[in-house]
């Protein structure tokens, strides 16, 4: 198999992650796919509330808490080209070691037909990435949270293979009625240890903060997640979207202020979500991305581009949640997910 086609895979992930690094410069792009129908309706890449969602602590380490014991969760995402991924999550807390989220995250991209060095085809060979998950969380007092992630992921495409280990390291605050949260979070801290052909390539590390307020005499929270912190510009070049114009007639180019370009890049850093809430039984989901918005546009064309919406439903002791993220005019992956509390579950 040509080393090509690993380009080719990393670079299809990294263009359909909605909050990776800019393509190009990171691999592994696996860890930043959003695993769960609560976080992606809600267009975020993690949540920052205090409950006792399972997902909410697989991707925020710093809420993995005691009301999680013997809680399962189960997801599946159907992506793009045929590809999908899922993640099972089971939560459990010991006495002497604390609280902790075990659970295991697959990326199948598919099979795809392997050619030799004189393009004669050879058979097929499927590719995928498989990502380990380790969570541990504990809180500092009443108010002030942390937690840490380890996640090594093992990537097998064909005959070639890759290891990386990664951490997430998240402290968080929560005040006394839980109606507010706020958490500063460092994704995917580590690095390559096997590399596919000895080119040790960087994780794609970020630093995030975000936050959510749940108003006092009404169903909604509201969650903002401020993304990208140790990046400062999030765009580049676009040729179907230029930050130009050229006058038809003189064929002078006039470029945009830079008031408007600082305006924009500030945007992209920013995700913005709504919770309607009002018990436990059902929740609606919304979401909004503008730099997902503004990358994923269609010249001259209005779409949906990042926007997210999904629902929440209990059927007695199940949770069972969908969500739909609109990435562009062409594709909009559905999620899947299903929790329940076995012990609660297991008694009836």
């Amino acid at each position: 198999m040509k080393k090509s086609y690993i380009l080719i895979l990393s670079m299809v992930l990294a263009a359909h992650c909605g909050h990776a690094q800019i393509a190009g410069n990171t691999a592994l792009s696996a860890l930043n796919l959003v695993p769960n129908a609560r976080t992606a309706g809600l267009g975020m890449s993690y949540l920052s509330v205090f409950d006792n969602d399972i997902n909410v602590a697989w991707d925020n380490p710093s809420y993995t808490n005691v009301s999680m014991h013997n809680h399962l969760s189960i997801n599946f995402i159907n992506h793009f080209a045929g590809t999908n991924y899922g993640s099972v999550a089971y939560g459990r807390t010991f006495e002497k070691f604390g609280s902790y989220i075990f659970g295991l995250q697959y990326v199948n991209y598919g099979k795809f037909a392997r050619y030799d060095e004189a393009e004669n085809e050879d058979g097929t060979f499927h590719a995928a990435d498989y990502v380990f998950h380790i969570g541990w969380g504990r809180a500092l007092d009443s108010n002030f949270y942390i937690g840490v992630n380890f996640r090594p992921v093992l990537s097998q495409y064909d005959y070639y293979t890759a290891l990386a280990l990664s951490f997430d390291l998240a402290g968080s605050y929560v005040n006394n009625s839980k109606s507010f949260s706020a958490t500063f979070i460092a994704r995917n801290v580590g690095a390559q240890i096997v590399t596919f052909s000895g080119t040790r390539e960087k994780l794609p590390f970020e630093l995030s903060a975000g936050l959510s307020y749940k108003l006092k005499k009404a169903p909604f929270r509201f969650y903002l997640s401020a993304n990208e912190l140790q990046k400062w510009n999030l765009r580049y070049s676009d040729t179907l979207n230029p930050t130009y114009t050229i006058d038809p007639f003189t064929g002078e180019r006039t470029d945009e202020k830079a008031f408007k370009g600082f305006i924009d890049n500030f945007f992209r850093h920013l995700d913005l979500g709504v919770e309607f809430c009002p018990g436990n039984a059902f929740k609606v989901w919304l979401g909004y991305s503008y730099r997902q918005s503004k990358e994923m546009q269609a010249a001259d064309i209005t779409n949906m581009s990042g926007f997210s919406y999904g629902l929440g439903l209990r059927v007695k002791r199940i949770n069972i949640g969908y969500a739909r993220n609109n990435y562009h005019l062409g594709q909009a992956p559905n999620t899947i997910s299903v929790s329940t509390n076995l012990e609660n579950f297991l008694k009836h």
